[in-house]
């Protein structure tokens, strides 16, 4: 992201804790460019949706998604089906920040019991609205896997850094 709300909380968690932080806008009425804390040499502004979500999936470690209107949801299956389908690292752990919302606005079981989706799916996401279940998930992912991207990236300096507590409080947690 790179945006407001919760894509600005990550950005100013990093900044705070003195960590770099990528900014991935998308040009569109209604967005006004990246939020001040996104490391200025790592902002990147997009036109198009395909483009942005090619670089995202490129670079990332993790997918922690925010509840959101249909640029959420495009992103998410996107990165979800090329999860599903190898063609990005298939061990990328995601997290569904908003237990509730993620489970009311979509029939998850219902996609497994109809065989469109399989139930290992949805039992490798994570959905939480504890920012202590979400950070303890994705160090453990990052720390046990053995996909390649990940072995040859490592756990994320930010992450080695920075104590649970203070993650915690950037993120907007225990305050």
């Amino acid at each position: 992201g790179g945006g407001p709300g919760f894509m600005e909380a990550a950005n100013r968690g990093a900044y705070d804790a003195g960590g770099q932080s990528i900014g991935m806008g998308i040009t569109l009425p209604f967005e006004h460019g990246l939020n001040p804390y996104v490391t200025p040499s790592l902002a990147f502004e997009y036109h198009y949706f395909f483009t942005r979500k090619f670089c995202m999936a490129y670079h990332m470690q993790a997918l922690i998604v925010a509840p959101g209107g249909f640029g959420t949801f495009d992103e998410l299956f996107e990165l979800m089906t090329l999860k599903q389908t190898g063609k990005m690292q298939s061990e990328l752990p995601v997290v569904l920040f908003g237990e509730k919302y993620w489970k009311d606005v979509i029939n998850w079981q219902a996609l497994a019991d109809s065989g469109t989706i399989n139930q290992r799916d949805i039992d490798e996401l994570c959905f939480t609205d504890d920012v202590d279940v979400a950070f303890d998930f994705i160090t453990n992912a990052l720390k046990s896997t053995s996909d390649p991207h990940f072995a040859e990236c490592g756990l994320p300096d930010m992450m080695r850094s920075v104590s649970k507590e203070e993650a915690l409080y950037n993120f907007g947690g225990d305050q």
